[in-house]
């Protein structure tokens, strides 16, 4: 905590003229100003630990406080159509000291429990015939936040063997007010979009892709359990198949998608989150929601910005893991927009090398859902305002990096 600043050094007031001026300015630096010190001091300690406690929110946060709700847009920003994405606004940056290490689950009943499990049945748009009806776990707490995240070593291996205390949690900047649950390798249930590119540009590589996500879909979905939509885009997006865990529609989904004109990614992955993520499932569910992205990431014809997909993804609570079509030697622009997309949501990007290595990257994706951990806590001073609240998960034992997402929005 910053010390209060000093107040600057009153200028002298003894003078030369006479010795009752010298003795009354004596009597006054002697007696009078100390007390004045002493009193102004502490409250000056106050106020400078109030502001720490209490940081003001970034320029970005208030903007997407001002900005968005918690209740989904009815339909794309009305932004005009761009050549060049506006980049997403960047991570807070970490704190200058590691927090602290995380505190354990409460044991007994704590002072506000976690929610009570109960069940709900909800029909899937577009479910199989005969599928089994959507049954959802739900949290009764709007003020539990339920965090996925994943955790590589240095070599990019994936590590599922840490405990709670190896991490350190700050949300809004604050340590959180109570743990309720810490899991390694969690077994929540799944809900996928499977989001493929279909403009011109990958007319070469379409079949190698379809291919590689119909036997993810098949070895990744458990039936009683785990949903996934297909959806394309070129110049617009369209639905194939809805959710539903029949591998038989999926498969005729997959086959559904055919290459097309220009590329709308922004606009497919803002709409993949706004009317599947989040008017498909309860709000309070508890699953895992996640998109695999296919595509070169050179969006040509979207109405919506990058800003505007990334915060569309957050607010569905939703990780985007993306496999990049372009397996060119270098580097290009697109491949920039799918790692902000996949690091602001907590996901990874995927770059194949050759085009036979695309079924490699989703196994790679199959083998990320697999090594997840799951944390439920209870934010301090937490406000149900809709607002922005910024996520920082680190690992206290160093060579670890935590891939989780920066943030959420607050219901209201």
């Amino acid at each position: 905590m910053k010390a209060a600043p000093m107040s600057p050094r009153l200028s002298s007031a003894l003078g030369r003229p006479g010795l009752r001026r010298f003795s009354f300015c004596h009597c006054f630096a002697s007696v009078v100003l100390p007390g004045i010190l002493t009193t102004s001091l502490p409250l000056a300690a106050q106020t400078a630990a109030s502001e720490t406690a209490s940081p003001s929110a970034p320029a970005s946060q208030v903007s997407a406080t001002q900005s968005q709700t918690q209740t989904a847009p009815s339909s794309l920003p009305d932004a005009p159509g761009q050549s060049v994405p506006v980049p997403a606004k960047p991570a807070p940056p970490p704190p200058a000291a590691p927090p602290k290490p995380l505190p354990p689950a409460a044991a007994t009943q704590p002072a506000d429990p976690p929610a009570q499990t109960a069940t709900t049945n909800q029909e899937p748009e577009q479910a199989a015939p005969g599928d089994e009806e959507g049954t959802y776990t739900l949290k009764a707490n709007v003020n539990e936040v339920n965090l996925t995240f994943t955790v590589t070593d240095s070599h990019g291996r994936f590590v599922n063997h840490l405990q709670q205390q190896d991490f350190a949690l700050l949300d809004d900047q604050r340590a959180p007010a109570q743990v309720y649950s810490f899991t390694q390798r969690t077994n929540q249930p799944l809900r996928v979009g499977l989001v493929i590119d279909a403009s011109t540009s990958i007319r070469a590589r379409f079949k190698f892709e379809q291919q590689a996500a119909t036997e993810f879909l098949l070895d990744i979905l458990r039936p009683r359990t785990d949903r996934a939509f297909i959806m394309g885009f070129d110049v617009s997006s369209y639905v194939t198949q809805g959710f539903t865990n029949n591998p038989d529609l999926l498969e005729t989904g997959l086959t559904r998608l055919k290459p097309g004109g220009g590329t709308a990614l922004y606009d497919a992955v803002y709409k993949a989150c706004r009317d599947q993520m989040i008017k498909n499932i309860p709000a309070n569910a508890e699953v895992r929601k996640a998109l695999i992205l296919v595509s070169d990431g050179d969006d040509n014809q979207s109405r919506a910005y990058l800003d505007d997909a990334i915060k569309m993804c957050q607010r569905a609570e939703t990780t985007i893991f993306a496999i990049s079509t372009n397996t060119s030697p270098s580097r290009e622009r697109g491949d920039e927009v799918l790692k902000k997309m996949a690091l602001a949501t907590g996901g990874t990007a995927f770059y194949p090398q050759r085009l036979e290595d695309i079924a490699n990257e989703f196994h790679r994706v199959e083998e990320v859902l697999r090594s997840q951990y799951s944390l439920a806590y209870k934010p301090a001073d937490f406000r149900a305002d809709g607002s922005f609240r910024t996520i920082y998960l680190t690992s206290l034992r160093g060579g670890y990096s935590v891939h989780a997402r920066t943030g959420y929005f607050a219901p209201k």
